[in-house]
């Protein structure tokens, strides 16, 4: 650092935070280190006693903070981002739709492993509102050797095939349609008390619910409905019970009697345990596209938050799910059902 007039300190940047003091109404930073002083600046260093300031010299081979902190940002951020002016080598990223955040944690893990500098995501996987923030960047030193960054940018890209670390999906309008199973439901025994929860919660998503019936314990009636809603524009299809290993329970043979290609009968989450996940291509008028089925445990009837609530973001945003992204889901799949719920706020559903 060099000593030099406040008044030829255009350009420079500061060394330290610049404090005023205005008797009874204030004391704090009027400027922060790391910050690169404007011709407007100066008269106010001036009137904060400051005719003389340390400022960094240039040095060859360094990155000031925010220089560097653009790097990181340009790293991370990918379609439907925000971001923030740098300040003191800090970026943030904030969403600019709804959508299911996605993380590549190889590339993080590369950035954040070389030291000197960091970024700090939300979890990948969820959904996330307009405006929520999403990661912030940071450059720990003022100055930074720029073959740091360079070897940190190199690492990152190679670990994400050059794609950035984040991506945000915006969720796609979808149609759906629900087949409520049971002989206890269609003899009216009992009331349905399921459909109208998968209504409320795919009525968070905006999805248009276009057919809803009602079968016995027939897996023939249900295979039918299936691929009689999928015709009929349905991209998804929600069977609701029988899904557990009595003889009645038939859901499960349902689907898989459908053609569609089951990721998994099974997942490592409680409540879900009995959660089935298929993918049905289906060809139209010389295109295709895909349609996800799934079988759905009573559990998803009475819990307030199960697999359901980690799935049916993914199936919203058109991220398809693999056996070994629902396996993962070991760690952090024990829903504590807590007094209050604070979903998604918890570690339900936070995998390695």
């Amino acid at each position: 650092m060099k000593l030099i007039q406040t008044t030829d300190a255009e350009g420079a940047v500061l060394c330290h935070d610049i404090t005023r003091i205005i008797k009874g109404v204030s004391k704090d930073a009027v400027f922060r280190k790391g910050h690169i002083v404007t011709k407007e600046d100066i008269p106010v260093l001036l009137s904060a006693g400051k005719d003389q300031l340390y400022v960094w010299e240039k040095e060859e081979g360094m990155l000031h903070e925010n220089d560097a902190a653009e790097i990181l940002c340009a790293l991370c951020r990918g379609s439907h981002m925000e971001r923030s002016q740098a300040k003191e080598g800090k970026i943030e990223l904030t969403a600019s739709c709804d959508g299911l955040l996605k993380v590549d944690n190889q590339g993080l893990k590369a950035v954040n492993g070389f030291g000197q500098m960091m970024i700090a995501s939300r979890h990948g996987n969820f959904a996330v509102k307009k405006g929520d923030r999403l990661a912030g960047t940071r450059i720990i030193p003022l100055m930074i050797e720029e073959e740091r960054m360079r070897q940190a940018k190199e690492c990152a890209l190679r670990a994400t095939g050059g794609r950035p670390i984040l991506e945000l999906k915006p969720f796609v309008h979808k149609k759906a349609g629900i087949i409520t199973t049971g002989n206890e439901v269609f003899y009216g025994r009992i009331q349905d008390t399921f459909t109208p929860v998968i209504r409320e919660k795919m009525r968070e998503f905006g999805t248009e619910i276009i057919d809803h019936v009602t079968w016995n314990d027939d897996d023939k009636k249900v295979t039918a409905s299936i691929l009689d809603m999928v015709k009929k524009g349905a991209d998804i299809v929600v069977c609701t019970g029988g899904m557990s290993v009595d003889p009645d329970d038939k859901t499960p043979l349902a689907i898989k009697n459908t053609g569609a290609r089951v990721v998994s009968y099974g997942a490592p989450v409680l409540p879900g345990a009995m959660f089935l996940l298929a993918y049905l291509e289906v060809k139209e008028k010389g295109t295709s596209r895909t349609a996800a089925v799934m079988g759905l445990p009573g559990c998803v009837m009475y819990a307030r938050r199960t697999i359901f609530d980690l799935i049916l973001p993914r199936v919203m945003a058109d991220d398809e799910v693999t056996p070994e992204e629902l396996a993962a889901l070991g760690q952090g799949g024990l829903c504590l059902d807590c007094p209050v719920c604070t979903f998604p706020n918890c570690g339900f559903g936070k995998g390695v």
